[in-house]
């Protein structure tokens, strides 16, 4: 026996299930119905999650876990995201005709994602260019630039779970969406009427069509040039944790001079289950193990992984007490450090949680430095940029092409940097003490807690407002700046800012893109007598200390 509020959500759901074009979402949806009907209580809890609201669009597009209803990934919700772009595009001035070309990774549905947003976007008038096959993030937002297109859509979720996808937005500078765009397509997507109502084309109809390589071979090509003259010396090793990095990484490796990689075998090709990691992010504990396994037993000298669409990358490198993954901000001071000295003029960038050190660096060197919200979308349309990261393993290395994030690219140069310190007989560790001993020791670290529900992230954001800390790792806090009011020159951010008399630094804020809350650690440590290892000894005490009264002050 049903209740009233019951009868609506099943109404509701069945209304959904008469549009629904998918036959796997179609008979998913079928089947919890009977369910509920049944009076199965878990089958009511899922139904009234999936139709509880829709998955909102927003700066990041959308991302969701895969399923029926509007709360889900599928069809219905891609298809009136695509009409929604489409009418934005067309009411923001681009002219009936105009490209916009789309890409896909090599997850469950993103190909059906991407077919379906290019014949909305033939049926409104615009002309499709779907790229011809799963490929890296960063081609697409090549693509737009090099085809002169108005808008790039791409169909990934990065590196969230497997049961997840997502929709990315590009406009015709090549970088992702900010407000006001956001907030002008969600509005558009909101007056999409029926199903039945947005019209669909084939691509040929407006002058679309798939994409030859040619596109690829110019991305690749360009990808591989940003490397200078030097030594080529290097084992590497390489995982594309189950995604799309193989289409692109060894290949640009070869044209720049670089022995082939050796391939983790059973990560190596697309499989959008990614059987072998518990999260296809390279910063999870244990993604990159098999990647380790494999350079410990071929003896070689970096580890490369990119994320499953490969605009992330990152590297593990041995040391005396074994191999250890770098830091996405060690990272990001080896690449600005080498740019630095090669000369490169122009804006060094970072988000307001990456470390404060390219800030330092750029200065010593007289090049401008600028601090933005997290978020390529916000580093990758700076004018003048030349180089910009963000700790969570996202680097742009040449903006000029690629106003994102680009692991393929970046992955290149670090490859550069290590093989000309191993021709010296050195290594990145020992890089990274030179950068210490120069500009002091920036030292960082995460505490980052994953949530199954999202009001224990608010209650913590909402505890640290209204009780702040007055201490942190045991110096007084002299600044807590609250983001959420935006300042000159930053806008509004659901996030807090705490400095202390010490010079530490403390970052909270709710990730973006999955159910965690996240507290960015920095400590700033001199370096006394080239002795960098009391130095690291001293930083590590400093952030556990850091890590210890911010958990605390947060309640987690």
């Amino acid at each position: 026996m049903t209740t009233p509020d019951v009868d609506v959500l099943i109404s509701r759901a069945r209304t959904w299930l008469a549009e629904d074009p998918d036959e796997h979402t179609k008979a998913e949806l079928t089947s919890i119905i009977a369910a509920v009907e049944g009076g199965d209580a878990d089958a009511q809890a899922d139904l009234a999650d999936r139709f509880r609201g829709t998955l909102e669009f927003g700066t990041a597009g959308l991302r969701g876990e895969l399923g029926a209803g509007p709360n889900r990934m599928n069809r219905i919700v891609v298809i009136r995201a695509a009409a929604g772009l489409a009418s934005y595009l067309l009411s923001e001035g681009a002219e009936p005709g105009a490209s916009v070309v789309i890409g896909y990774d090599a997850r469950h549905n993103s190909d059906v994602f991407a077919q379906d947003t290019a014949e909305v976007m033939s049926g409104a008038g615009l002309r499709p260019l779907l790229l011809p096959r799963p490929l890296p993030t960063p081609l697409l937002a090549f693509a737009i630039r090099e085809l002169g297109c108005v808008a790039g859509v791409m169909v990934t979720a990065s590196h969230n779970p497997p049961q997840d996808n997502g929709y990315k937005v590009y406009l015709g500078d090549g970088s992702q969406i900010v407000p006001p765009a956001d907030t002008g397509i969600a509005e558009r997507i909101d007056a999409v009427g029926s199903l039945a109502s947005v019209p669909r084309a084939s691509l040929k109809s407006a002058k679309g069509r798939v994409l030859d390589e040619g596109i690829i071979d110019a991305y690749l090509d360009r990808a591989a040039g940003i490397a200078g003259d030097g030594p080529r010396d290097l084992e590497i090793v390489y995982t594309p944790l189950h995604g799309v990095g193989t289409s692109a990484l060894p290949a640009v490796l070869e044209t720049a001079g670089f022995d082939a990689p050796e391939i983790v075998p059973e990560q190596e090709h697309p499989d959008p289950d990614f059987p072998t990691v518990a999260f296809p992010n390279p910063e999870e504990p244990g993604a990159i193990d098999l990647a380790i396994a494999l350079a410990t037993a071929n003896g070689a000298d970096i580890v490369i992984a990119n994320d499953p669409d490969a605009d992330r990358a990152a590297a593990a490198v041995p040391g005396p007490d074994g191999w250890r993954m770098l830091r996405g901000d060690e990272v990001g001071a080896l690449l600005g450090d080498h740019l630095l000295r090669s000369g490169k003029k122009g804006v060094y960038a970072t988000s307001i949680v990456s470390s404060s050190l390219l800030g330092t660096m750029a200065a010593a060197h007289g090049q401008p430095y600028v601090e933005t919200l997290t978020g390529f979308k916000w580093i990758g349309r700076l004018p003048n940029l030349v180089f910009g990261y963000e700790e969570a393993l996202g680097y742009c290395v040449d903006p000029t092409h690629v106003a994102d994030k680009d692991g393929v690219s970046a992955a290149l140069m670090l490859c550069e940097i290590a093989a000309a310190a191993k021709a010296e007989g050195r290594g990145l560790p020992d890089l990274l003490d030179d950068i210490a001993i120069t500009y002091g020791l920036h030292a960082t670290d995460q505490l980052s807690v994953r949530v199954t529900d999202l009001s224990i992230i608010a209650a913590a954001m909402a505890q640290l407002r209204a009780t702040p800390p007055a201490t942190l790792g045991g110096s007084a806090v002299v600044s807590a700046e609250d983001l959420s009011a935006g300042s000159k020159d930053l806008p509004p951010t659901d996030g807090l800012r705490y400095r202390t008399a010490d010079g530490s630094r403390v970052v909270v804020r709710p990730s973006g893109t999955e159910p965690k809350i996240k507290c960015y650690l920095e400590v700033v440590v001199p370096v006394h007598d080239g002795d960098v290892a009391t130095a690291r000894t001293e930083a590590a005490t400093g952030l556990l200390a850091l890590r210890t009264d911010i958990a605390t002050a947060a309640g987690l």
